[in-house]
């Protein structure tokens, strides 16, 4: 799998696009990733780029600013999901490609939310992963987090969540830094009235143990075009590999085509 690059807004942002596997109409999807991930992380390691290129769509993700191979900012200012969202249509511009379906998990969903948005025309539909009503209320305090990230040691956290996020950004080898510093500015939330000017059809999945991401089914409701999943058994961390999300994402794709 080779990584390409484009650049934007002074980012070097890195990408994967991969075209369908074998017979398919080769529809995109384009995958935005969660907080403190990373395209492989949220997206190859848990099989979504196999899942989609088998079933004849083109996969591609990109690695947000600040995050995996892209580069790194400081500056809270960079990290504004509308600023964020802004890459995600400038990738589409570099591929050449009008329209796509666009999934996006955790802080992705939230960044597609804005996609949809400032761009409607590029996006044909939305899934929305790991976020429910959250979007729209919040979900929940985040400093701890952006503390966390910049502990000199690890073994001092104590707030489980935050614990959780600093592992997993040590895990993925993460520029904490850079990660606190988005933490501060990516949480932005997406009024009721912006939810429900989302027209697009949108799939919005969220673990039945997930306790970030806030109710699927309130958030669907808020939508014209809205419908929910529950991804039974998982919480925030392990739902999005899920054999029964992807099989829905799947069915979803075939009734809302390009």
């Amino acid at each position: 799998m080779a990584i390409d690059h484009f650049s934007h807004e002074g980012f070097d942002l890195a990408f994967l696009d991969l075209p369908p596997a074998g017979a398919g109409s080769g529809e995109p999807v384009l995958m935005i990733h969660g907080f403190a991930s990373s395209h492989f992380v949220n997206w190859v390691s848990p099989g979504w780029f196999k899942t989609l290129t088998e079933a004849g769509y083109r996969a591609i993700a990109f690695d947000h600013r600040g995050h995996g191979g892209s580069t790194k900012s400081y500056n809270e200012a960079d990290y504004t999901p509308s600023r964020m969202a802004s890459d995600a249509v400038a990738l589409l511009d570099h591929l050449g490609i009008e329209r796509a379906h666009v999934m996006g998990y955790s802080m992705g969903a939230r960044v597609s939310a804005f996609m949809a948005l400032e761009a409607p025309d590029r996006v044909a539909t939305l899934v929305f992963g790991g976020l429910g009503i959250g979007m729209v209320d919040g979900v929940g305090d985040w400093d701890p987090i952006a503390a966390a990230l910049l502990a000199e040691d690890p073994a001092a956290i104590t707030q489980p969540r935050a614990r959780m996020f600093r592992a997993f950004a040590d895990q993925t080898r993460s520029d904490k830094k850079a990660l606190a510093a988005c933490i501060s500015t990516s949480r932005e939330l997406v009024t009721d009235n912006d939810i429900r000017r989302i027209m697009q059809p949108t799939l919005v999945a969220v673990g039945t143990k997930d306790d970030i991401a806030g109710s699927p089914e309130e958030l669907a409701r808020l939508m014209p075009h809205g419908e929910s999943f529950d991804i039974e058994g998982r919480d925030h961390m392990l739902a999005v590999g899920d054999k029964t999300f992807k099989k829905r994402v799947l069915e979803f794709y075939a009734e809302h085509p390009l």
